[in-house]
């Protein structure tokens, strides 16, 4: 049974949804999805975890609020729910735009790391023409809502393979980015084309790093992947092999394999999923 509730401890509450006990591993969804895309990893990996899926600012059940756009301030956000949550330390992870936020989590708030989980994301910042076609999306989500997501986001979301195999997966991302709130989408857009260069981050590191990457993402390449992995010492590389760039989506039980194994060896905090 999952648990839902807001943290209370923050100038935005962050809407939480959460399942399980023992360890403490807080996942931090993809742009421009909100914690609903964990359900999968609600459901595997809480026989032995707790896994906590919260929506960040202006997603899901999360307000927006009216600071400058930053991955930073969402970082911050995840540390007040962990106080509203009463945890001190936990394995953080994120996918996409959730993996930004947890290297920027490890920058503010290294000492309430156990681990780091990094999915389908990359370290090195955004070019300049990236940075401004992130411009123009918010742009045009603010003045014609969420028309330019569905024709210029989502096809680079979902791998090949689901593409043409798996349409109720794909049909469930496009209803989550169809329901994007657009000042969020823009808020989070020009938050992400801000952040800094992430290596000396990780090479800082003293917890134990799980990079996972979809075989078949465009967005964040499997050759990012290993770059981050090689950044930490000891930092193991997980490939999904028929997954694009939503992993934990389109391949659930191979990735909350990989996770599982990796807090069972790393931590001693996971029995395999069931």
């Amino acid at each position: 049974m999952e648990g839902q509730k807001r943290s209370t401890l923050s100038c935005v509450q962050l809407y939480t949804r959460s399942a399980g006990t023992g360890l403490p591993v807080v996942l931090l969804h993809a742009f421009p999805l909100s914690s609903a895309m964990w359900l999968a990893q609600r459901e595997g990996l809480a026989r032995s975890c707790r896994v906590i899926t919260p929506d960040l600012r202006g997603f899901g059940g999360s307000r927006l609020g009216e600071e400058e756009p930053s991955v930073e301030v969402m970082a911050d956000d995840v540390a007040r729910m962990l106080d509203g949550e009463g945890i001190d330390r936990a394995v953080v992870g994120g996918l996409s735009m959730g993996g930004y936020v947890t290297m920027a989590f490890c920058r503010r708030h290294p000492d309430r790391l156990r681990g780091v989980i990094l999915a389908d994301t990359k370290a090195t910042p955004d070019p300049e023409p990236a940075r401004a076609n992130r411009e123009r999306i918010a742009n045009a989500v603010l003045s014609d809502g969420s028309a330019v997501l569905v024709s210029e986001v989502l096809p680079a979301l979902i791998g090949p393979t689901t593409k043409e195999r798996r349409a109720m997966v794909f049909g469930r991302v496009k209803g989550l980015v169809q329901s994007a709130p657009p000042g969020a989408v823009a808020w989070a857009q020009r938050a992400m084309a801000g952040r800094p260069d992430s290596f000396d981050t990780l090479a800082a590191l003293k917890v134990p790093l799980l990079v996972v990457v979809g075989e078949e993402d465009e967005l964040a390449t499997v050759a990012d992947a290993e770059a981050m992995a090689r950044a930490v010492p000891d930092g193991r590389l997980e490939i999904i092999p028929k997954a694009g760039h939503l992993s934990a989506v389109e391949q659930p039980e191979a990735f909350n394999a990989a996770v599982a194994e990796f807090l069972n060896s790393e931590l001693g905090g996971a029995a395999p999923p069931r």
